[in-house]
Formats: structure tokens, C-alpha cells, sequence
């Protein structure tokens, strides 16, 4: 079962492919990057697997330190440009496969690590995609899910309406809780959960999907009125020498496949 927003997601991360990788942004900042493959806790035998890899930052950094990396994703202008950055960081041990996250083309219990990064909020349907990543996971592997986690309940709708408006394939964050129901759901065992704030530059971030000068004023003034007390967004902006800020939360959670399920 294919992903419902296949074009949208396509044409969005088309349009990002060309600067994804010289923005400052901070999910190719190396401290993450770090922080993500000390908790993980590679071994060299590892075979892992990127889902929805964009330009395979997380694929290329596990890389160093694991037999072999697969990384997949939906849109070939991310594939690209991550397939040349391996190739200029001499790392031989990539694989590069375009295709869908709700479909993998991967035999059961193929690989030792499968990783997701900023990817589900962009699944009109979780389940399938998660079912397809365990699914793939080796008995005993481990699933490392990283995504924005949704703000306060009753301000939900309105920062993914703000996401979306920003970059149509957003589709909908979710709750720590709805995170945690993937796993359970899918017999994994949590090992390990965190969260980190992300700060975000507004002007910066709207320059990273090229967002229309209309909808770029749309989303600014929403900022502002949220700042002068007005209708809140669900991002608490602030201001700052450098213009509006906010912050992403970030949650990670590591778990595991029972060797016998």
C-alpha cells in the first residue's frame, strides 16, 4: 500500500534537494547526528536501513561505523544528492533505493537497525509504514524513530494547519503517546525515549521550502499575533536579535524486536 501524498511529498522535497544539505538547519548539525549514533550504540556488523532518507545525513553518519547502509526514499533528487555526498565522503558501503515507505521491497528480518528520521509526519496512515519498517527489522534489532512531536492538545490543529500551509506533504504530528502506540501495537520493546528543543529561525525556516511570499506573510502574521498576546500558533514563537524564533520538539525512541514474537 502506497503512501496517499506520494506527489506532494515528491514535489515538496524536490523543490528542498537543492540546499538541503548547505541550510542551517539543525537535523544536519553533527552534535545530534552524535548524540543519535552514541545511543544507538552501533556494532561493525551492523546492516541498517534509512527509511524516507532524504538526503541519508543519519544513513551516511551510521556509514562510518556499520558493515552496510541501506538508504530509501521517495524522491530521487534526495537520493541524488545524498548518493554524491557518499561518493565525495568515499563511503562504499551504500546502497541507494528509491521507493515507497508504506511498501518496502525488503524480505522480513533483513536488517539489524532501521532508522526513521522526520519522516512520519508526512504519512497520511502510520500504521502501514511502521508495520513495513518492523516488519524488515531482524529479531533482536532495533527501530530508531525520531519525529516533531505535536504541541498542547488543544492547539494541535492549528500548528499542523501552520506546518502544512508552509509545506503541503506535512500532514500531522503526533503525540509522544501515539509514538509509544506504534511500538506496543507493533510488539516492539521501548529502550530508550528522549526529547530535544530544536530552535528554529521563522524567516529561515520558511526559506528552506520556498514557501510563497503570500503564505510567507500568512505564517508571519500569525507569529506576531502570537507574540503580541493575540491567537496562539501551538509553536510559542519569541523574539530575538536575530527575528522570530521558536521551538521544534524533537522526540527519539529506540526499541527493539523480541527474538521471538
Amino acid at each position: 500500500m502506497k503512501l496517499e501524498n506520494t506527489e506532494k511529498i515528491q514535489n515538496a522535497f524536490t523543490i528542498q534537494s537543492e540546499h538541503f544539505e548547505t541550510h542551517k538547519a539543525n537535523f544536519i548539525k553533527k552534535e545530534y547526528l552524535d548524540y543519535v549514533i552514541s545511543e544507538v550504540q552501533l556494532q561493525e556488523t551492523d546492516s541498517v536501513l534509512e527509511v524516507a532518507a532524504g538526503t541519508c545525513v543519519c544513513g551516511r553518519s551510521f556509514a562510518l561505523y556499520v558493515e552496510q547502509v541501506t538508504c530509501l526514499d521517495l524522491t530521487p533528487a534526495m537520493l541524488s544528492v545524498g548518493k554524491e555526498q557518499a561518493e565525495k565522503q568515499e563511503l562504499g558501503n551504500m546502497t541507494f533505493v528509491i521507493g515507497d515507505a508504506g511498501e518496502l521491497p525488503f524480505l522480513d528480518n533483513s536488517f539489524s537497525i532501521v532508522i526513521s528520521r522526520l519522516a512520519f509526519h508526512h504519512f497520511p496512515d502510520v500504521n502501514r509504514p511502521f508495520s513495513e519498517m518492523a516488519r524488515v527489522l531482524k529479531r533482536g534489532g532495533k527501530f530508531v524513530f525520531i519525529d516533531m512531536e505535536a504541541t498542547e492538545e488543544n492547539l494541535r490543529t492549528t500548528q499542523d494547519k501552520i506546518e502544512t500551509l508552509r509545506d503541503p506533504s506535512h500532514i500531522r504530528n503526533l503525540s509522544q503517546a501515539e509514538m509509544l502506540k506504534l511500538f506496543t501495537d507493533n510488539h516492539l520493546v521501548v529502550e530508550k525515549r528522549d526529547s530535544t528543543r530544536m530552535t528554529k529561525n521563522l524567516s529561515e525556516w520558511l526559506d528552506f521550502t520556498k514557501t510563497p511570499k503570500s503564505v510567507r506573510r500568512d505564517i508571519t502574521s500569525l507569529f506576531v499575533d502570537d507574540l503580541e498576546g493575540k491567537s496562539k500558533t501551538g509553536f510559542q514563537p519569541y523574539q530575538t536579535d536575530e527575528g522570530i524564533c521558536f521551538n521544534h520538539k524533537w522526540t527519539m525512541i529506540i526499541g527493539r524486536k523480541p527474538q521471538a514474537i
